[in-house]
């Protein structure tokens, strides 16, 4: 049993937090969040900003400048920020999925309320984990501290969401900053539509940075400037193509500025001056912690973050750590981490293109245009990648390369960095206990009854370290020996059969028809994500003549039994043969191109890909 699951005994549910100073001496704490914004501010030295609130904030504050979101998307960053827990570790990293959290387990505003905090959420929230019981006093539009009982802390809330994908791209604008002149960052091409969106993006951040202002005016106006510790920062990187769903830096890297006033600076973090700069690697998981610390309140040891301010601060990590797992309707599965100054991603789809069609994403213009210069061939190299395949590992040097468009990995002179960060990742990996490695399908199939996270925690039931030295395995495109395969297809784990699977698709035709029979024998399997995966394996390699394959996947899309996952896995898997899968499509039945959504589990996401296989082969 793994030192997280030990704390869930019943003896330890009982225990009340350990709070070490009374409410009256205990600051207050106002969060101001926006959304789809990355440092790209005047006090983080970008030439475009005009952020003269949150600039002022800072020079009374210090800046993090190296502050990762963990997950470049909201569900999953902000899962990471409520729970104080990674996600690949809780099973909630795939967008829009809802799963429990193991008896005992809170949501650290529950831990401040327990402590005589008011706290506040004005207004997302946007979970992957159902909340455990009554996590806000408030969370609406009009929640305010304004509202607390006198003379009583509090914790609130503020997002905006005037930086949000969805504002960036909303036509017609009347731009404020020159798209003419506005700088573009490497790893996009220089397409007016990109030089649109950018613009845009600022003229966004703009708005967002008067609406803290008068955030910050409140706050004064009540005289409470100087109790209250003021945090903001970014959900994740701008929402922009490349940035948003990225595990890259530039879809992870976020602002976040911290002021501790005189009366708490015995709070601060360790190195804190006004107008100053903080090198500490720092990351979403770490602020849960950081705030019950700055309440007074241990952080339980569940929580995987590290506290960075307060009594309870901890040393900090070596690296900071992000995920990529499937992004609304697409199917994909990244891990990345950076020290100060390498990152270093794993690729275990390496067949998946970072830019694959993802029908929210393409409702931005520059997406559009990227996608039909790629199409034209007019693209250089660096912006054409997007579109194709990905490495299987990534290493980028952040001093050089700050858009991370050359990559390392295969230098010769980098090989003991790669070889570092490969193994910080692996063992990393196996800490939290990865969950997330089982195909979704699987995951849900395995926890009922419990969690994804007492599923990654207890070795009788899966071993992490089994499938992810498969998954590595199956990923290493670089190695094209598969004679390890064959054994694996009948590993009695369905997540190392998955594995396996894959392994022989990604090393093509030959490897599996050198394991023909093991692969068919497969569409048997008793997980459905194994059959779904062995019938894409046939099919991807041209065994088309297997008509059960082309059953298992059909099967898989259509309403009934099977769960949404499932039917998303086939029907990525559908979208991915094409012609075949053009064919595929029109087999499909009414009742599968129809079917309704049953939960917000998974939110349309079938339905989008039917409407893109409907649209795509008509």
């Amino acid at each position: 049993m793994s030192r997280f699951l030990k704390l869930f005994v019943p003896c330890c549910l009982l225990l009340l937090p350990i709070v070490s100073a009374t409410a009256a001496d205990r600051p207050n704490i106002l969060w101001i969040t926006s959304e789809d914004n990355g440092p790209q501010l005047g006090c983080y030295g970008d030439p475009d900003a005009n952020t003269p609130n949150l600039d002022a904030l800072a020079k009374r504050s210090v800046i993090y400048r190296h502050c990762w979101s963990n997950a470049p998307v909201c569900a999953p960053a902000r899962t990471t920020i409520i729970t104080g827990m990674y996600c690949p570790s809780t099973g909630s990293e795939h967008m829009r999925s809802e799963v429990p959290l193991p008896a005992g387990m809170k949501m650290f505003p529950q831990y401040l309320r327990e402590a005589g905090y008011y706290c506040t959420n004005n207004a997302k929230e946007d979970y992957n984990v159902t909340q455990p019981g009554k996590v806000w006093d408030e969370s609406s539009n009009k929640a305010h501290w304004r509202k607390r009982p006198a003379g009583m802390p509090f914790f609130a809330v503020f997002n905006f969401t005037t930086t949000h994908e969805s504002a960036v791209r909303q036509r017609p604008h009347q731009f404020v900053h020159d798209p003419a002149q506005v700088q573009i960052p490497g790893y996009h091409p220089d397409l007016p539509e990109v030089r649109q969106a950018w613009a845009q993006y600022h003229d966004q951040m703009t708005i967002m940075d008067a609406q803290v202002g008068q955030k910050l005016a409140e706050l004064k106006a009540d005289g409470l400037d100087e109790q209250t510790i003021v945090v903001y920062f970014g959900d994740h990187g701008p929402g922009l193509p490349r940035c948003k769903r990225s595990p890259c830096n530039s879809g992870l890297h976020v602002p976040l500025i911290v002021h501790v006033p005189e009366k708490f600076r015995s709070l601060a973090p360790e190195g804190y001056a006004p107008g100053g700069t903080l090198d500490r690697l720092v990351s979403f998981v770490d602020l849960a912690p950081t705030m019950l610390s700055l309440a007074g309140i241990e952080p339980p040891q569940s929580m995987q973050g590290r506290a960075f301010a307060g009594p309870h601060a901890a040393p900090p990590r070596e690296f900071l750590f992000g995920y990529r797992s499937r992004m609304d309707e697409r199917l994909d599965l990244t891990r990345s981490i950076r020290n100060e100054r390498f990152v270093y991603l794993r690729n275990f789809m390496p067949h998946k293109a970072a830019g694959q069609y993802q029908a929210y994403m393409y409702e931005t213009p520059m997406m559009q245009a990227w996608q039909k210069a790629y199409d034209a061939g007019t693209l250089a190299p660096e912006y054409a990648r997007f579109f194709e395949p990905d490495a299987s590992e990534e290493l980028y040097d952040l001093t050089t390369d700050s858009a991370e468009v050359h990559n390392l990995a295969s230098d010769p002179q980098h090989a003991d960095i790669l070889r570092q960060m490969r193994r910080s990742l692996h063992n990393l990996q196996l800490e939290i206990g990865d969950v997330d490695m089982l195909p979704e399908a699987e995951m849900h199939r395995r926890f009922a009854g419990s969690t994804p996270f007492e599923l990654g925690h207890d070795p009788s039931r899966l071993r992490i370290d089994h499938l992810l030295a498969v998954a590595e395995l199956a990923s290493d495109t670089g190695d094209p020996s598969w004679n390890q395969f064959p054994q694996l297809l009948q590993h009695s784990e369905p997540g190392v059969r998955y594995w396996a699977a894959m392994g022989l698709m990604l090393r093509g035709r030959e490897a599996v028809a050198g394991n023909l029979a093991a692969i068919v024998t497969r569409l048997d399997d008793e997980s459905p994500a194994v059959r779904v995966m062995a019938a894409e394996t046939l099919l991807r390699t041209g065994f088309t003549s297997e008509k059960r394959a082309l059953d298992a996947l059909v099967q898989a899309t259509a309403d009934g039994p099977a769960p949404p996952a499932l039917a998303i896995q086939a029907l990525n898997a559908v979208d991915d043969l094409g012609p075949l899968g053009g064919e595929l499509c029109r087999t499909l039945t009414p009742e599968a191109s129809a079917q309704p959504e049953k939960s917000r589990n998974h939110g349309d996401y079938r339905k989008r890909l039917l409407q893109r296989l409907g649209a795509k082969y008509p």
